[in-house]
């Protein structure tokens, strides 16, 4: 599939912390970590394959990329409780859709929550990151844009440091690694 935002094969990742990926019980971080992480959420995730492959399609966006957001925000829907909440009641659905910011739409594992999700991504890349770095490639874009959902995008200033702020120090660099490792997985 064509991707709007670059190809996530020339993304460069230096994947998850030491921090996210011995939260998970890995030995150390790295590409390595990111890719174990996303082998372990594969059964989980292959329940919304066609979700998210239909929503990658109608928004441009790799469905590969989907899928890394959706490991690292609540583990392919594992790390949700019952109602489809994560972050302490603050954040909704496979994609942790934050309600101090956006009102949720459709259920927690529903192709409406998944595209309200991805639109956001979409929004914060065409709206923000092609503004503030223009000179950027799509794909150093797509990483910013990555960051940028995670913690808002007011908080990156450059592509070296674009992981500062977010979550774990690593949050672009692991849906990256973890989305790389999808995309030669069926995604």
């Amino acid at each position: 599939m064509s991707c709007q935002y670059g190809d996530l094969r020339r993304v460069d990742t230096t994947g998850a912390s030491f921090e996210t990926a011995r939260a998970d019980g890995k030995q150390a971080g790295g590409v390595a970590a990111s890719h174990s992480m996303a082998a372990d959420d594969l059964n989980a995730m292959n329940r919304y394959k066609s979700l998210i492959i239909s929503v990658g399609q109608a928004k441009g966006v790799d469905p590969a990329v989907i899928a890394g957001i959706i490991s690292r925000e609540s583990r392919a829907g594992k790390g949700l409780d019952s109602n489809g909440w994560g972050d302490h009641g603050n954040a909704f659905g496979l994609m942790q859709i934050d309600k101090r910011w956006h009102t949720p739409q459709g259920g927690p594992f529903s192709e409406t929550h998944i595209s309200q999700a991805t639109q956001i991504l979409v929004d914060i890349i065409n709206f923000e990151v092609k503004k503030k770095f223009s000179s950027w490639t799509k794909e150093e874009q797509l990483k910013a844009g990555l960051a940028g959902y995670n913690m808002g995008l007011s908080r990156v200033h450059s592509y070296e440091r674009v992981d500062e702020s977010t979550t774990g120090k690593d949050y672009s660099n692991d849906v990256i690694a973890r989305a790389q490792w999808y995309k030669s997985n069926g995604f």
